[in-house]
């Protein structure tokens, strides 16, 4: 004999917890990644300050995997991009204030999908292990 609460509770896990686990972990490689860049953004820029004096000289990709060189001679401002393709002037010191301040502000909002994460594989433990104990009553009764 089917047992319906514990046909409800597959349903939930499958359809609720286990979705609900995947858009967390999307959301949390996805913010990851953003830090990554912010990372490698704040890294550029202290290479940068090191060429400071001298300039920089580098290889643009200019289409079609051609490459051009290119010096840059003042390195006392560069674009940031801040968000939704928005691109602000700053100085090489403004530019890692801003990149120290969004790093610590997309870490915090990964950290809450983190700890969300473990409450919603929390959860879906404590359902299996339910659903398990429940069986295991079935079992006994019908036999």
């Amino acid at each position: 004999m089917p047992n319906f609460a514990t046909e409800n509770l597959e349903i939930f896990i499958n359809d609720v917890l286990k979705e609900d686990l995947k858009y967390l972990d999307r959301y949390i490689t996805k913010y990851n990644e953003e830090i990554m860049e912010f990372v490698q953004l704040k890294n550029t820029i202290q290479t940068l300050q090191e060429h400071r004096p001298t300039g920089y000289k580098t290889q643009m990709n200019i289409g079609a995997n051609l490459f051009m060189e290119a010096k840059v001679d003042d390195l006392n401002t560069i674009l940031v991009d801040i968000g939704k393709g928005v691109y602000i002037p700053f100085t090489l010191e403004e530019a890692l204030r801003f990149i120290e301040f969004k790093i610590k502000i997309l870490t915090k909002e990964c950290d809450v999908l983190r700890e969300e994460s473990i409450k919603k594989r929390s959860e879906l433990k404590v359902t299996l292990m339910y659903i398990a104990e429940q069986e295991k009553l079935n079992e006994i009764e019908n036999h």
